[in-house]
């Protein structure tokens, strides 16, 4: 009896042996599902020999445990600083904390920061050049710095408002798009170079009943305002203005083209004219391909007689004819301007007297060109004479101005004498084969000359080679002269009693 009931206790209650083998079978199929693991010391404990199916050995097998987390890993808990930095950059936008930090931790902060944070948040804040680089380079695909004076914080804040003024319609647009950003660039805009100004909206004439004929010619007649935005209040909020390049016209008009969409008109000439005489630090002034006629040209020289800082001033591509040179006559006289540019205009011999008449007692401007206008030779002539006496102007660009013998002749005179002039063009121009040849007596004389250029002007090419001959003696003299400043390379010199004994 006592035998029967052992053996029903023995086969209904499973043993802890086979307990453990049903435990260490399951623990081999996870770790085969798992994958591979790496390798690390092993918790399991080596196998025991069993001493019998009823031993009453005690042995006890451990689990391994797996993560749920799939990116729980045994590296070490961030730094503070760390978790610091990584909520000052979350929350810049609105707790912008930079200055209290050490450099190292400023420059980290800095290299996380988003480039398209407010510029109400950066602008006064921040002046690292990495971090307004990556602000240009993510919004202009080609970023030229050197136009900007070697800076990315400078680059970014004159394109950005190039592109306000450029976007902007009259009547249209709020006028403090612009003015509201003046507080944040005024420190850091230098030049501004805007080469599209839109007109305001032009809205279908509106028919009032009893005021027309039947052809409706009144409706017609009357022109639209075409006034562009006004620079006066921009301007006067820009206190280091220095350059101020315009373009009136509209770029991408496409079937949409109309000639007023290129019209300068006269009260966006007063107010530029207003414009510029009020801003005391600007030294280049352009205003190129806009049609600026006498009048205008007149209206925007009167405002810079004895302007403090005007350096250059360029209204090349436009109408201008000799009653506006005869002004820009006047202002060399009362200014210290080094550069005039007057191409592709439409001035004439008398307009180049006038200047002749005022360069030859010039003491400032360097660099004047007229290319592209008809002055001739009488006013080719006048110039020339103008140059036996001047003492300071170093380029002169005549190209494309039918000048002829007679000019070549006196200019040949003046580089026998003039020792300040460096570049000359006469290319286009109607030199002829006798010209060439006195142009090639003065520059054998001439050793200060360093650029001539007279291509398509009928110069024989014995003539054009002997001039380059010479221009080239030139230049090495002006590169010895460079290097050293304090010799100067002659003859003389280099066939002295001292060196022929050597």
């Amino acid at each position: 009896m006592q035998e029967t009931l052992a053996t029903s206790t023995l086969l209904s209650v499973p043993s802890r042996s086979s307990i453990s083998m049903q435990d260490k079978f399951s623990t081999a199929g996870q770790t085969s599902t798992a994958g591979p693991q790496p390798s690390r010391p092993s918790i399991i404990p080596p196998h025991s020999k069993s001493k019998g199916w009823n031993s009453g050995t005690k042995v006890h097998w451990m689990r391994r445990i797996i993560a749920e987390d799939p990116e729980w890993s045994l590296s070490t808990v961030p730094l503070l600083t760390e978790l610091c930095i990584q909520h000052i950059v979350k929350n810049f936008h609105n707790n912008p904390i930079l200055k209290q930090l050490l450099p190292e931790h400023q420059q980290k902060v800095l290299n996380h920061l988003s480039p398209d944070l407010p510029l109400a948040v950066t602008a006064n804040l921040i002046d690292d050049e990495n971090y307004w680089r990556r602000c240009c380079e993510q919004r202009w695909p080609v970023c030229h710095v050197a136009r900007h004076g070697g800076s990315w914080k400078r680059l970014f804040f004159e394109r950005h408002l190039e592109n306000l003024i450029k976007q902007f319609i009259p009547n249209t647009t709020d006028p403090a798009v612009i003015l509201d950003l003046l507080p944040l660039c005024g420190n850091y805009v230098r030049g501004l170079r805007v080469d599209q100004f839109l007109p305001p909206v032009r809205l279908p004439p509106q028919p009032r009943s009893g005021e027309l004929s039947d052809s409706g010619s009144e409706v017609e007649m009357e022109e639209p305002a075409t006034d562009h935005y006004q620079l006066c209040d921009l301007v006067a909020g820009l206190s280091h203005l220095e350059e101020l390049d315009l373009v009136y016209g509209v770029k991408d008009c496409g079937m949409n083209f109309e000639w007023n969409l290129f019209l300068f008109t006269y009260r966006d000439c007063h107010s530029l004219a207003a414009t510029i005489k009020a801003c005391h630090t600007l030294k280049i002034f352009r205003l190129t391909r806009s049609k600026v006629d006498d009048d205008k040209a007149r209206i925007l020289i009167r405002s810079l007689l004895d302007h403090p800082a005007l350096e250059e001033l360029d209204l090349s591509h436009n109408l201008i004819g000799d009653r506006g040179a005869r002004a820009a006559a006047k202002l060399l006289s009362h200014s210290h301007l080094r550069v005039l540019n007057l191409a592709n205009n439409q001035v004439r011999a008398p307009g180049a007297q006038s200047l002749a008449h005022a360069l030859a007692h010039n003491t400032s401007l360097i660099s004047l060109n007229l290319r592209l206008n008809c002055i001739e030779d009488e006013g080719g002539q006048a110039l020339a004479h103008a140059l036996q006496t001047n003492r300071c102007l170093t380029t002169l660009h005549l190209g494309g101005n039918e000048l002829s013998e007679p000019t070549a002749t006196l200019l040949s005179q003046v580089l026998a004498v003039n020792t300040t002039l460096t570049s000359i063009n006469l290319s286009c121009n109607h030199i002829g084969l006798d010209g060439g040849k006195q142009l090639l007596e003065g520059m054998l004389e001439n050793k200060t000359l360093l650029e001539f250029d007279l291509r398509l002007s009928d110069v024989a090419q014995e003539s054009e080679y002997l001039i380059g001959q010479a221009l080239c003696a030139n230049r090495e003299a002006a590169r010895q002269r460079t290097l050293n400043p304090g010799h100067f390379m002659s003859p003389v010199i280099a066939k002295g009693p001292e060196n022929l004994a050597g």
